[in-house]
């Protein structure tokens, strides 16, 4: 038996019980991974993050992310809060810590301020599909029980990545956005079919802050609806640069994205994107967190 230190997280806001809940142990090292299924489970979280010792010499430890029902590659918000109930838990000084994920070692930078912190996530490798083929297109439209007009008619219904994907879906209402109400077995047809876990729908308002209001569904992953989610939003990001969809300064692109208002838990990031010929090379979001509570499990 050992006592693991165990967190529900809300992040990207600094109201408990809204923003996106993660779960987080932060001395995972003993834990089996059917262990960590069954805490992910338990807790009932998008994402529940555990914190590993790495065998890479430049990372400075592993960090692997559950769902309720399977282990995925990477997770934006348990990221953040993962990095901050560490910093909490250790009292860090600002500092970059090296993460080692299912796509690669990130870097993390933990910005101290006072007595609290904001984490800046450096996303994984920057992928933006082309079009998605109309077959596909018009089943997700039915999924989402959307039609043609209710799309932003210059955005194309295209996959994005930065480590997780997500198929983006621009349309021209807030109130459509907050009023969807998908097919959730549809959309888990779909993305066997184009190998995609999520769908983000989003609005896009140019001259405004925030830039972007949002909702994700990833029912494939055991997730209805994502309250607020980093591996949406940064690919969002890269995709806004390849399709030319928002004014930038050609080299990078910055804006704030709120996610969750449908669901009240309301949260909003930060997205940065690194462009080169046009092309977005880098995305980073940052977000802030809050612990909603803690505690210790024997296991």
């Amino acid at each position: 038996m050992k006592k693991y230190n165990l967190y529900q997280v809300d992040a990207f806001t600094k109201k408990e019980l809204e923003g996106n809940p993660a779960g987080v142990v932060t001395n995972a090292d003993g834990l089996s991974e059917y262990q960590m299924q069954q805490l992910a489970r338990e807790l009932n979280n998008s994402e529940t993050a555990f914190i590993c010792k790495s065998e890479h010499n430049n990372a400075d430890f592993r960090v692997r992310f559950f769902t309720p029902t399977t282990e995925v590659p990477i997770c934006g918000h348990a990221t953040i809060g993962a990095q901050y109930a560490y910093a909490v838990e250790q009292n860090l000084d600002s500092q970059i810590i090296q993460q080692e994920t299912q796509i690669g070692i990130l870097p993390v930078e933990i910005v101290k301020n006072e007595d609290d912190y904001k984490i800046i996530m450096t996303q994984g490798k920057v992928s933006v599909e082309k079009p998605l083929k109309e077959q596909y297109a018009i089943s997700i439209l039915k999924a989402l029980k959307l039609n043609k007009n209710d799309l932003n008619p210059k955005a194309p219904i295209a996959i994005s990545s930065t480590g997780h994907s997500k198929v983006m879906i621009c349309i021209s209402s807030d109130d459509i956005l907050n009023h969807l109400q998908p097919n959730f077995e549809l959309l888990k047809e779909i993305s066997k079919k184009i190998n995609c876990n999520g769908f983000h729908v989003f609005t896009m308002n140019p001259g405004n802050n925030p830039l972007i209001h949002g909702r994700v569904f990833a029912p494939i992953s055991g997730i209805t609806e994502d309250p607020v989610t980093g591996n949406a939003n940064g690919p969002l990001g890269a995709y806004l640069v390849k399709y030319n969809l928002i004014k930038t300064n050609a080299s990078f692109l910055e804006f704030n994205a709120v996610q969750g208002e449908a669901i009240n838990r309301p949260g909003q990031m930060g997205v940065h994107v690194d462009i080169e010929n046009g092309e977005p090379v880098k995305v980073q979001i940052t977000g802030t967190a809050t612990i909603a509570f803690s505690t210790k499990i024997d296991l």
